[in-house]
């Protein structure tokens, strides 16, 4: 099938609706482009299903629905350019569905994934610079380290940057507006201004911080940018929208963000180190356990830099000569390291194990975790505890020794030499183990929900050699099967968006019917597109015009953008709920790339599970 030009589609589409003045609100589902119309009238049914990409109409439920299949968000994008309506049911005004810590933390991976290899293979870099330099191969002064530290420390320093792309993917703001606001952050002369006391803008105090490397202040002003944006874009005249919206949220974002962020982030920063330096004194065990569990979420929101000047101030004043609060760091991450080897060991989804094991390697050599942190721990969740738990319990041992750096250096193998000239010594290495080994250990052998990749059928024989290739689909809910041409819904039982079945649920879990890649995953939890390894795509839609329920009653357990095994749960619906709202619960399975397979073979036979056979696919 040839690619859709959606840039193209979008204004004929509209024209052939009445325009954007006909658009009282626009919104879109797993596969439709959903229009209330005030006069439907104005719309040329058939001149719209001529356009190139779109399958057909319907007109139903007060709703003027265009179908096209699993691109309509790349269709949804266009026309948000173009039109300053937007639906109740946009995702954007919908509060995310879920607990608040999950949905946090798959919003922080899911804008870190696309840079995690990069990440990874920086982290080696510096890694190996790391021991040739301890190893006396390099002189750290040599313009040859110089070269080669910048190619692995970049990705790092310009962190902001390169995070204001998948940001602005993410939240669909402009990207070049969304990278200039982060380079603002990084700037040479506002990196110089971090931390002086004589800063104002116009008049106002400004309390600097130093952004680079940060994290959260560059998806926060993000994701305010793309509010601004769309307001400015339905107010401001299409005449002068191309270059005033940018030049209004850039004069507004960067004083915004220095405003606000900074302040924000040096009070909470220098608030948490100095209540920890105060443990120090008091129970330095207990400072050595905040340190050593703590840290690694201090460097997450980017409020560990209140920590370094003082670390840097105690190594460098003459009367002093150590920072303890640098000693328990090595145990806070090599124990995260420790559970990325674990990871590497225990996994047996080969992509996670790829990950994971450069990632242990940057941490352990070079102290450089953030690969491991977003791609692998924090992602699994479990292992990143079991770092905390091993690195509090090693910190509070190396608290007890009175561990201490006389250079600044980052905690890694490398950096061991640091730690050799105060406190005991011994008991400092003693502590660096302990934490490697509870987070090792617990690992293991606690495990973790392992993304697991499963072989791509279980129907395939090994014996059968010269057998095409073939895929089984189970089916996503218990209940009973139904050809899909008895599906109550034109699109679907048209068999338009491609071959499958229709399952009457008997209860309100709805599962993976094949393991792979969830590719769509609507707000509304009403639907989800899972691309399997063999390149099969399927629409799981739970209930016909269940969009309308706007999320109540749907509590998805997955996003977009992870991996799922076969018989994962997607979402789980209460059925009542939906019934009562008027809705038909039949959940739809199709393989919405029918038409690019040998074949798509319903097996329809009356009661099901989740564990039988729905559909077999011939590659």
């Amino acid at each position: 099938m040839a690619k859709v030009d959606y840039a193209a589609l979008a204004p004929q589409l509209l024209d052939n609706i009445g325009g954007e003045e006909n658009i009282s609100s626009m919104t879109h589902c797993a596969t439709r482009m959903r229009f209330v119309l005030k006069d439907e009238s104005k719309a040329s049914n058939d001149e719209v299903r001529k356009l190139d990409g779109v399958v057909t109409v319907v007109q139903a439920g007060g709703q003027y629905q265009v179908v096209i299949g699993n691109d309509v968000p790349l269709l949804y994008e266009e026309l948000e350019r173009l039109v300053s309506v937007q639906g109740a049911g946009d995702a954007q005004d919908r509060a995310p569905q879920g607990n608040l810590l999950d949905r946090a933390i798959a919003l922080i991976s899911s804008l870190i994934q696309p840079i995690l290899w990069p990440l990874a293979g920086a982290g080696l870099v510096k890694a190996v610079l790391a021991l040739a330099t301890t190893l006396g191969w390099m002189k750290e002064s040599s313009s040859t380290h110089a070269i080669l530290n910048a190619a692995g420390d970049s990705i790092f320093y310009f962190l902001p940057i390169v995070l204001a792309i998948s940001a602005g993917r993410r939240f669909k703001t402009n990207e070049i507006t969304s990278v200039a606001i982060a380079g603002a952050l990084v700037y040479p002369d506002i990196v110089a201004l971090a931390g002086t006391g004589d800063v104002t803008f116009f008049g106002i105090p400004v309390v600097m911080a130093n952004y680079t490397s940060s994290l959260l202040p560059i998806i926060v002003a993000v994701w305010i940018q793309s509010h601004l944006e769309r307001w400015l874009k339905k107010v401001l005249p299409g005449a002068i929208r191309n270059f005033t919206v940018p030049m209004i949220v850039l004069a507004v974002m960067v004083p915004l963000t220095f405003l606000t962020v900074g302040p924000l982030m040096t009070w909470l920063s220098s608030s948490i180190s100095g209540g920890v330096q105060w443990l120090f004194v008091v129970a330095p065990w207990l400072g050595g356990a905040v340190m050593g569990a703590m840290w690694q979420v201090f460097v997450i929101f980017g409020v560990h830099w209140g920590f370094v000047p003082i670390m840097l101030n105690d190594i460098n004043d003459k009367s002093i000569g150590y920072s303890l609060l640098a000693g328990p760091l090595f145990a806070a991450v090599l124990a995260q390291a420790a559970a990325m080897l674990g990871v590497m060991i225990r996994t047996r989804s080969k992509k996670m194990r790829e990950l994971s094991g450069p990632a242990a390697l940057s941490g352990f050599l070079a102290g450089i975790t953030e690969p491991g942190i977003y791609g692998v721990n924090l992602p699994l969740k479990r292992p990143f505890v079991y770092g905390c738990i091993g690195g509090a319990i090693g910190g509070a041992i190396i608290g007890v020794a009175e561990g201490a750096t006389t250079i600044f250096v980052f905690p890694s193998f490398v950096g061991f030499p640091a730690l050799l000239n105060h406190g005991n010594v011994p008991l400092v290495f003693i502590g660096i183990a302990v934490a490697v080994v509870i987070s090792l250990t617990l690992t293991l052998t606690l495990g973790f929900k392992d993304p697991v990749e499963e072989e791509k059928s279980f129907l395939d024989s090994s014996d059968e050699t010269d057998a095409e290739p073939t895929t089984a689909l189970t089916s996503p809910v218990n209940g009973t099967a139904r050809p899909l041409e008895n599906v109550a819904d034109p699109v679907f039982s048209s068999g338009a968006l491609g071959n499958g079945v229709g399952i009457v649920p008997s209860d309100g879990r709805i599962l993976a019917p094949a393991s792979g890649t969830i590719v769509t995953a609507m707000d509304s939890g009403h639907a989800y597109g899972i691309k399997t390894d063999d390149g099969v795509e399927v629409l799981i839609h739970v209930g016909l015009d269940t969009v309308n329920l706007k999320g109540e009653g749907f509590t998805p357990k997955v996003s977009a953008g992870e991996r799922v095994a076969r018989g994962e749960s997607l979402v789980d619906v209460d059925l009542q709920i939906v019934r009562d709202a008027g809705y038909d619960p039949t959940t739809i399975l199709v393989v919405t790339n029918t038409a690019s397979l040998g074949a798509v073979v319903p097996i329809v036979d009356g009661e099901v599970t989740t564990t039988s056979t729905v559909v077999e696919i011939d590659h």
